[in-house]
């Protein structure tokens, strides 16, 4: 471990017992030198913020920004004039080079382009380092030393269940850690009986697959398929119905917690045991704002949100539309941990339309691929069903994309994207 990977974990340790005004000083100041790094070293920011004054205080003068403008501007956006994007999607299109560092010092990662543009984004030894002192203040918040003497016995094995292929942050993380006989990298595009066997070899101590896949997997441990003993659950990339992460903490009997992150910030916040997302506010900023980027009250749902990531200064994210709906908790956290508190419910983006056709022909075709894709994960069993009820819309008149079958509602604590 670095020196200032060090330096840095005590300062994260520190800003936590601080409470909220230590992690709220940390990040005035910390956005003021990334302001003032980005209108000296990036073209786009320097052409972007021209009429601001010299000195910005305030983060809502700056204008929101968005992935397919700063990707259609990569070259002027990064600070690094050694960088390029025909070089970066060059070694992002080179599956032979994950896990390599791109120019021989970046972690290169990419989106899955869920929203129509392909991100590439890199992240320096100094954002890297923020991101290894956040894992480990998220780590040192979630387990007890019992829960630590459980991994251990375990011989501290940890299973990843990720995507196959594509520069993921989680691929190339999984892709550095290969060779070590602790970690296994599991695909998730495998067949479920074939994971479940995996599994049962490796019989890892600490299991970190996305949130539907942890509830499969509950469901194989219920049934006597699957044969682990996990101290730690690390559910990530999507959300559940709010009994479903207490239903996989008991088939699988486990501490159960999530985490809401993106390629654009790691390390943006980590779950708690109150199923509440809390932000790493001392190296990140995220406003819950509306359709015309006005801030919304706590405990009222976002359009979306504005990430603003402190740590990296190759690539400057600042008022970044994620896309993301969010709901910001009005009052302190029974947890006791200090700032932000939130819970993720989904994706601006996610709605699907289809113009003008034919109702009966577009289920008929939707029905039978999902039996296709789920008969060939050995789920043939799970009936689908035509919903007849109409649509259902929120107190303040948006149409919900997903609408949740329990009765509690959904509690996408977990959601994030690869």
């Amino acid at each position: 471990m670095k020196m200032s990977t060090l330096l840095l974990l005590a300062d994260a340790r520190s800003a936590k017992a601080g409470g909220e005004q230590a992690m709220a000083a940390r990040q005035r100041a910390r956005l003021t030198e990334l302001v003032a790094w980005a209108r000296t070293r990036s073209r786009y920011y320097q052409y972007l913020y021209r009429d601001l004054p010299a000195t910005v205080n305030d983060l809502a003068l700056l204008p929101p920004t968005s992935k397919r403008e700063l990707m259609a501007a990569f070259d002027d956006w990064v600070t690094d004039p050694a960088v390029t994007l025909a070089q970066a999607r060059a070694f992002s299109g080179d599956p032979a080079r994950i896990g390599e560092p791109f120019a021989g010092r970046y972690t290169l990662s990419t989106t899955s382009g869920t929203t129509g543009t392909h991100g590439i984004f890199l992240q320096g030894a100094r954002a890297a380092a923020v991101t290894s002192a956040m894992m480990a203040r998220m780590l040192a918040g979630w387990l007890s030393v019992r829960d630590v003497a459980r991994i251990a016995r375990g011989g501290a094995r940890m299973a990843l269940v990720i995507p196959e292929g594509g520069h993921f942050a989680s691929t190339v993380a999984a892709a550095r850690l290969r060779g070590r006989s602790r970690v296994a990298a599991l695909s998730v595009h495998q067949p479920l009986d074939n994971l479940v066997a995996e599994l049962n070899a490796f019989r890892p101590a600490v299991l970190a697959p996305y949130a539907s896949v942890g509830a499969l997997l509950a469901g194989e441990a219920e049934a006597g398929r699957l044969h682990i003993d996990p101290a730690l659950v690390m559910l990530t990339a999507e959300g559940l119905p709010t009994g479903e992460y207490a239903r996989i903490a008991a088939a699988l009997q486990a501490k159960v917690r999530t985490s809401y992150a993106c390629n654009e910030c790691p390390f943006l916040s980590y779950g708690c045991s109150e199923s509440w997302m809390h932000l790493n506010a001392d190296w990140a900023v995220l406003e819950p704002v509306d359709e015309r980027y006005r801030p919304v009250a706590p405990g009222e749902p976002s359009h979306t949100v504005l990430l603003t990531n402190l740590a990296n200064h190759v690539q400057p994210i600042l008022r970044y539309d994620l896309g993301d709906s969010v709901l910001l908790q009005p009052d302190p956290c029974p947890c006791g941990h200090p700032g932000p508190a939130l819970r993720v419910q989904g994706r601006a983006a996610d709605l699907l339309t289809f113009p003008c056709p034919d109702p009966e022909t577009l289920w008929r075709q939707i029905e039978a691929r999902m039996r296709h894709l789920l008969s060939r994960h050995g789920l043939g069993h799970v009936r689908l069903e035509r919903a007849t009820e109409p649509i259902q819309h929120s107190v303040g008149g948006k149409v919900r994309a997903v609408i949740p079958l329990s009765a509690t509602g959904m509690d996408p604590a977990g959601s994030g994207r690869p």
